[in-house]
């Protein structure tokens, strides 16, 4: 047994209790130690072995017996009364009263803080989760984190899929619980490492994740118009059309051309040999320019020097190109979000040069054919065709 688990066992109940307490108001598993002085390993160990999930609060049935209670049998019995008399005064069946002193040492050897305790441990009844009770359910859910969807997706898509059926139905934080929390043996480990982050503990939203701005910023052309030139129907993805584009980077130097369209959020990936503007600006007009009339509108970038021959692409494409400002990468939000979906299949450390195009667009393919929340659990794929038809 590791020095972890032994001091995990001594824990007191109040310190675990303050351990879930703190770890849901935000604050960090290293701050918790320091607050309770004890080991870092510790308190991550109690934190992981539920996932990140605080054990629901348990409560006493008004039925059962009482400490005070027990306190009163064991008094009884020391003054010699018999179980009748006791459960007379308690006012409690003579039967529950034999058997609560049957079951902790007899008259000689019962002790009401011990018989307590020990009443408290066997009451728990571990209830069997949704997705344990439902195999089909469990099933369709497997199935669907095998191919990358986000818990929150396979919620809102089941919602949709089965609208008639409440046997097909499961919060995100179900699937969570069942992924994070082990000893339930619903959903197999292996399917965390298809998650976006393949955390292996549940965050509280109370944990901030905050980093800090760089100083400085790349200067514009002084052609390049600038975001707030964008027309009023980009920012309010009112058409389709707008297109947001950034580089996915790799080692190596290898770089991916990643578009989205604002409005469905369809996804486009680009193969490149190179990040130089040339290479770059040929590649994504080669894209842009077999796509419908409707959907050649603007391309939203940051200040990447992979676009300075931004003239060159508008005269190929009749797209015009807005620069972000400085360290905003908020204001392509959507690009941005993507490029946190595409590390799932590309994560950092890896040389993209190696993916071929036919590869890309399986990946995208995939991606447009996942449900987002945003779209009220529709797909991309879906989003712009209908867009598209009403358009045409």
């Amino acid at each position: 047994m590791s020095r972890t688990v032994r001091l995990w066992r001594h824990l007191s109940t109040a310190d675990r209790e303050r351990i879930w307490t703190d770890w849901q108001a935000g604050v960090s598993p290293k701050a918790i130690a320091r607050l309770l002085e004890r080991d870092g390993a510790l308190i991550y160990y109690v934190l992981s072995r539920r996932g990140g999930f605080a054990p629901p609060p348990r409560k006493r049935s008004a039925r059962t017996l009482q400490l005070t209670e027990r306190e009163e049998i064991s008094r009884g019995l020391c003054q010699g009364h018999s179980l009748r008399r006791i459960a007379q005064t308690l006012g409690r069946a003579p039967s529950s009263i034999c058997r609560e002193v049957g079951r902790n040492g007899g008259r000689d050897g019962y002790r009401a803080a011990e018989a307590d305790q020990r009443a408290w441990t066997h009451a728990l009844r571990p209830k069997e989760c949704l997705l344990a009770r439902r195999g089909a359910l469990r099933r369709v859910v497997a199935s669907k984190l095998a191919h990358r969807w986000a818990p929150q997706q396979i919620s809102g898509w089941l919602a949709r899929r089965y609208p008639d059926d409440d046997s097909m139905r499961v919060s995100h934080e179900t699937i969570y619980r069942s992924l994070f929390i082990q000893t339930r043996g619903v959903l197999k480990k292996q399917l965390l490492a298809h998650l976006r982050t393949r955390r292996s503990v549940r965050y509280p939203l109370a944990q901030g994740r905050h980093g800090r701005a760089r100083k400085g910023g790349r200067s514009l052309t002084p052609d390049a118009l600038r975001i707030s030139e964008r027309p009023a129907d980009a920012d309010d993805r009112a058409v389709p059309g707008h297109w947001e584009g950034d580089l996915l980077a790799g080692t190596l130097s290898s770089h991916i051309v990643t578009l989205v369209e604002r409005r469905s959020r369809f996804v486009m990936l680009i193969k490149i040999p190179a990040r130089d503007s040339e290479t770059v600006v040929d590649a994504v007009a080669k894209h842009i320019r077999r796509l419908p009339a409707q959907l050649r509108r603007s391309l939203t970038w940051d200040r990447g020097p992979e676009m300075s021959q931004h003239q060159r692409f508008k005269l190929a494409t009749n797209v015009q190109v807005y620069f972000c400002d400085p360290h905003s990468p908020w204001q392509r939000g959507s690009n941005e979000n993507t490029n946190g979906l595409l590390r799932q299949y590309f994560p950092k450390g890896q040389d993209l040069s190696h993916y071929t195009q036919a590869q890309l667009n399986a990946v995208a393919k995939e991606l447009n054919q996942r449900p987002r929340q945003t779209l009220d659990f529709q797909t991309p794929a879906e989003v712009l065709n209908q867009t598209v038809a009403s358009t045409s």
